[in-house]
């Protein structure tokens, strides 16, 4: 797939047992049009264990992206890239470092350490979601905004998302501790 392919994915529990991952792709930055869906289920999954999401989806999540002939270029996925501001992986982190792509976490539930988050509101919406910065591969660039991943060690800017660790990001709320 092109670099102007993004994708995004979540997972839902039927009341049968397993996970079913579905897949969306879209060759826009606002997923205005789809350009394909993908379904995959799998028949066993992990008990729910705060902090351990990916050990329940990240099954389910391998298993549609393995549907695909190739990786998209950016994916959202339903929860965080990191736990904490300090980078304990969360599940965008294991699936960067699976697939290496690059990864947003939007997280429908706040987490108690994630106090990087962004909290982003939709319209007239009382409850945010949680969206957390991207990780990417080494010099990779970012579709929303033109700015390449610098190598670890070296600063990298993005519009409000800063970092300096290899392909991580965090936004000026985590880094100043104002709000946003």
């Amino acid at each position: 797939m092109g670099d102007d392919v993004r994708a995004a994915v979540d997972v839902g529990y039927p009341p049968s047992g397993g996970a079913r991952a579905a897949l969306v792709l879209s060759d826009s930055p606002e997923f205005a049009r789809i350009t394909g869906t993908r379904v995959s289920m799998v028949d066993e999954v992990a008990p729910y264990e705060p902090g351990q999401f990916y050990k329940r989806e990240l099954p389910a999540v391998r298993a549609v992206l393995a549907e695909l002939t190739e990786l998209p270029h950016l994916l959202v996925v339903d929860g965080f890239v990191d736990l904490d501001p300090a980078g304990t992986p969360g599940m965008g982190r294991y699936v960067h470092r699976e697939f290496g792509i690059t990864v947003v976490g939007v997280a429908k539930t706040a987490f108690r350490t994630a106090e990087h988050a962004l909290e982003v509101r939709r319209g007239a919406s009382a409850r945010p979601l949680h969206v957390t910065p991207p990780v990417c591969p080494r010099k990779t660039q970012l579709p929303s905004c033109n700015a390449s991943v610098a190598p670890t060690g070296s600063p990298m800017r993005c519009g409000r998302w800063t970092g300096s660790r290899e392909g991580s990001l965090r936004s000026d709320r985590a880094r100043s501790g104002s709000a946003a």
